[in-house]
């Protein structure tokens, strides 16, 4: 996470005046996630720093440019169940986005397991995983961290407008491609820092 911008931030807010209390019944989120914020466990997305730029009267530009230059790789997850196309599919990932920790997964209760502990800014997800659907498990990743940007893979066309309604980032067919990706991550709900060269 980015402690250059928690620690911007927490010197904005009480030169400001505001009690985290404060700062977060403004925002209407809970106070926990103000605090996050500012020990550096969370980043907010880039539309909660606009909204943050304009309480604190600040540029947003600064404080977007703060998370971006503060903040560590990203951690980006891929979950298929054959190890195949899982083998295939992370070493793309590793060519186009090299600084990012880059994790695979064919199980999705593992994938649910390491998004409660990990940051994950990006999700590729297998639509079908076997018995399990990756919808669910977007879902899921979602509810643990709504800034997940979540891509879904597969083999059919006609399951992308299912993957809307999820709150998906994108949709690819497979196989996956380094140019694909590259496309992917121009169009993301909730941008990052790739954490160096995109290749």
């Amino acid at each position: 996470m980015s402690m250059l911008f928690a620690e911007a931030f927490k010197k904005l807010r009480t030169e400001k005046g505001f009690s985290q209390k404060e700062l977060a019944k403004e925002l209407f989120v809970a106070q926990s996630t103000v605090a996050r914020w500012e020990n550096g466990s969370r980043l907010p997305d880039a539309e909660m720093i606009f909204q943050l730029a304009h309480h604190l009267g600040v540029d947003a530009g600064m404080l977007l440019s703060t998370a971006a230059e503060g903040s560590e790789p990203p951690t980006v997850i891929m979950v298929e169940d054959r190890e195949l196309i899982l083998t295939g599919g992370l070493a793309v990932l590793k060519e186009v986005m090299p600084s990012a920790t880059i994790m695979g997964f064919e199980w999705p209760n593992d994938a649910i397991e390491y998004a409660k502990k990990n940051w994950v800014s990006l999700a590729f997800l297998d639509i079908e995983l076997g018995g399990e659907s990756g919808l669910d498990l977007c879902h899921a990743l979602l509810d643990i961290n709504q800034s997940t940007n979540v891509v879904f893979l597969t083999a059919f066309a006609d399951y992308a407008l299912r993957a809307w309604d999820t709150g998906a980032s994108g949709f690819m067919v497979k196989p996956i491609t380094p140019d694909g990706v590259r496309t992917q991550l121009a169009n993301l709900r909730h941008p990052f820092s790739p954490g160096g060269p995109v290749q």
